[in-house]
């Protein structure tokens, strides 16, 4: 008798998923589970196994991103205004997101013009800025004159972008009248003084400054003689109640008092509704500015803050901060960041540390510099005059002062170049220059190249030539220490300069094995301490999460402090970390991560799109992988499929511009992308005035952008606020409802 014998093998992949009782289905995190088996069918087999615990993805949230003075609706005047916040909350509600993130809100008024549009530098790092004031708000009882001309202003203003000026001119305007009809009522208001009580500390000497700044029509305190140096009693006789100016201190109380108000009712509207109110944090403060008046020890009033050469500048950026003297601030262990941060978190539950590196090192430029390419890092351990003598370099003033040859010259300048050497150069030796002492900074030369050109003496563009002599100036190895005339740094990216080009091997070797030193091994562990003695200040400060932006050159020492002091880290995909890629991607982030696909200081995805073709394909070809050629226009369903990455990244947020998220739909492209950009990196007087070209108002009969964003956060397994999530989404895969 024959018998039959067969063997069977099984292999097969899966996942658990939770069945909730609303219905909603969650699978769990990770790559699949295996099971590979071998069965025989002569006998019967029971298989038992234990593979571990299901795998639980932890809490993710997706937000939008928008500048308060961005924002339009059918109630403001000109600009965003803190009320707008609780339509934007709503809005956000209904769309499945978690999170509003805000640039700086802090009052900028420094030069009284359009200039002080730049949100990052701030006069005072307390105020609220009057921009940002519903003055319809200001009272329940306003007189139909004033109703009238806020009507009529808010015609006017209506505008493509904002008209700072135009604006700001109103509102103070419009809120004085108000002021001078319910001064005494509200400040004899128990609210308001509840509210002076608490923030005396800056309010006073900020409605001081602010008295101060108008009487002299500039806000550069040097120049206020007697009152240039701050002092408690001068401060009070300033704002004392006989004095005759009182009732200009007053106005400036109950502004701030009616911004207070404003967005608290904002804040707390978003923490019913499950919204976070996400703040940023500058990493400077004006030069002219309350803070360093009142405090200026506590700054390095002859430096200049900035960044190096990076994505967004290759010749690096200068913010005009003064630096901060550490060193000082850690005496009372560093109280004005404490109070810094204690105040910020009366409105936000999250906050950006803007450039977080600045709390590692700081790029430290002298005062006389325009541009960012000839700092230096601070803290940072020098290359010493011994250490490059023993090196066999010793030609300081060679390597240290601009190279000026007259071949350089004729190259850069062409026929143009005697006129560049009689006004800018003296002839040290034969076909060699040195610059002559009116004009051997930046500053110097713009001045001069400006008085040049008043009297028409300039046949050239004047800002072609200013950049062209400033390369000459920066035409060096070494930048000698200031304050110490033995130490040197080496230049940023020396090996693009001919002055290094014209060294023997032996030098150019050395300075470039010591270059390699000095950024990027030395100072390691100097700056891992100095973060970890200053950062823990502003954390421990308040209980908002804390997210750093860690773009640009990122020492080695960085990702590893954030990580272990719980830092939540930025990821652009087109900008990414890793040196050897091209873009970034988002299925490889950390959880503790912000992803997204633009921000504020670069191009909005549609306009990167659109202006950079050959990434363009790159990207095509690589992230989406269709060896086609892409089509030329960011249409709806490219944004789709990139938004659809980021938030199926592990990161714990996902924050989308809210142009990128408009880009979802054709009919809101209708502006053209380069309009949307709200920064230029590379521009140190940009214009901050992109308003969204559709009201808020509008946005919310939307629902069908407002669907599709919910749905892309929500079959992601992304959170979505609890009275957000609709009855046909029951399906989505990993849905939740739970709150941050």
């Amino acid at each position: 008798m024959l018998s039959a014998c067969w063997v069977l093998n099984f292999y097969f992949t899966y996942r658990y998923c939770k069945v909730q009782k609303e219905g909603d289905i969650g699978i769990e995190s990770g790559g699949n589970r295996e099971l590979s088996l071998r069965s025989s069918g002569s006998k019967q087999e029971y298989i038992v196994m234990s593979d571990g615990l299901f795998r639980a993805m932890p809490w993710r949230g997706a937000g939008v991103a928008v500048p308060m003075f961005s924002v339009r609706s059918e109630d403001d005047i000109g600009v965003g205004e803190f009320l707008d916040l609780k339509l934007l909350t709503d809005w956000a509600v209904d769309s499945g997101l978690h999170l509003v993130q805000l640039l700086p809100v802090n009052d900028t008024s420094v030069h009284k013009m359009w200039w002080d549009s730049y949100p990052y530098s701030s006069l005072s790092v307390f105020a609220l800025h009057p921009l940002y004031l519903r003055v319809q708000a200001l009272s329940e009882r306003l007189p139909e004159g004033i109703k009238e001309e806020i009507q009529k202003a808010k015609k006017q203003l209506d505008k493509k972008d904002v008209d700072y000026e135009a604006t700001m001119e109103t509102k103070l305007s419009i809120a004085k009248k108000i002021f001078d009809l319910e001064r005494d009522q509200t400040l004899n208001s128990s609210s308001f003084q509840k509210f002076f009580s608490e923030n005396e500390g800056w309010l006073k000497p900020y409605a001081a400054f602010c008295f101060l700044r108008d009487f002299f029509e500039t806000s550069d305190h040097s120049q206020w003689g007697t009152f240039s140096d701050y002092t408690d009693d001068k401060l009070e006789k300033l704002i004392a109640k006989d004095s005759l100016h009182y009732n200009t201190i007053c106005f400036h109380y109950y502004i701030q008092y009616h911004l207070h108000v404003q967005l608290s009712e904002a804040a707390e509207y978003a923490r019913k509704r499950g919204v976070v109110l996400k703040g940023d944090l500058p990493i400077g403060v004006d030069k002219n500015s309350v803070d360093t008046w009142v405090n200026r020890n506590l700054f390095r009033m002859n430096t200049s803050t900035g960044a190096p050469p990076d994505y967004f500048d290759k010749n690096g950026q200068n913010w005009g901060f003064p630096t901060y003297n550490w060193e000082e601030m850690s005496k009372d262990n560093y109280a004005w960041w404490r109070a810094r941060l204690t105040q910020m978190g009366k409105y936000f539950t999250a906050y950006r540390i803007d450039h977080i590196l600045g709390f590692f090192r700081i790029w430290e430029l002298p005062a006389h510099a325009m541009t960012g390419l000839v700092g230096k890092f601070r803290p940072s351990i020098p290359l010493s005059q011994e250490e490059l003598e023993k090196e066999g370099i010793w030609d300081f003033d060679r390597l240290s002062k601009p190279y000026v040859q007259k071949k350089f010259l004729e190259e850069k300048f062409g026929d143009f170049w005697p006129f560049i050497a009689s006004n800018f150069l003296n002839e040290t030796q034969k076909d060699l220059y040195e610059f002559k002492e009116d004009c051997n900074t930046e500053k110097k030369i713009a001045a001069k190249l400006k008085s040049l050109a008043e009297k028409s003496l300039l046949l050239e563009n004047e800002d072609k030539v200013r950049r062209d002599v400033f390369d000459i100036l920066r035409n060096v190895v070494l930048i000698k220490d200031p304050e110490d005339a033995r130490k040197f740094y080496p230049r940023f990216n020396i090996e693009d300069t001919s002055s290094f080009q014209d060294l023997d091997d032996h030098s150019k070797n050395v300075l470039k094995r010591l270059y390699d030193d000095y950024y990027f091994q030395r100072q390691e562990d100097l700056w891992r301490k100095n973060a970890l003695k200053t950062l823990p200040a502003l954390l421990n400060s308040s209980n908002m999460l804390a997210c750093g932006e860690d773009l640009g050159l990122i020492p080695s020492c960085v990702h590893p402090v954030m990580q272990e002091l719980g830092l939540v880290g930025l990821r652009i995909q087109r900008m990414p970390s890793e040196s050897d890629v091209d873009f970034g991607i988002p299925s490889n982030y950390d959880y503790m991560t912000v992803c997204a696909p633009s921000c504020h200081d670069c191009s909005t995805l549609r306009a990167w799109w659109e202006e950079d073709e050959e990434r363009r394909q790159k990207y095509f070809k690589e992230v989406v992988g269709v060896d086609e050629i892409p089509p030329s226009q960011c249409v709806p369903e490219v944004t789709h499929f990139i938004l659809r990455q980021h938030v199926e990244a592990p990161s714990m947020w996902a924050i989308f511009p809210l142009q990128d998220m408009m880009a979802l739909k054709e009919e809101y492209t209708s502006r053209p992308a380069t309009e949307e950009t709200i920064n230029d990196p590379t521009n140190p007087k940009h214009y901050w005035r992109y308003r969204v070209h559709v009201t808020l108002d509008s946005l919310m009969k939307d629902t069908d952008l407002k669907s599709t964003i919910k749905k892309l956060v929500s079959s992601s397994g992304r959170s979505v606020p609890a009275n957000a999530a609709s009855k046909d989404n029951n399906k989505s895969q990993g849905a939740t409802k739970s709150k941050p």
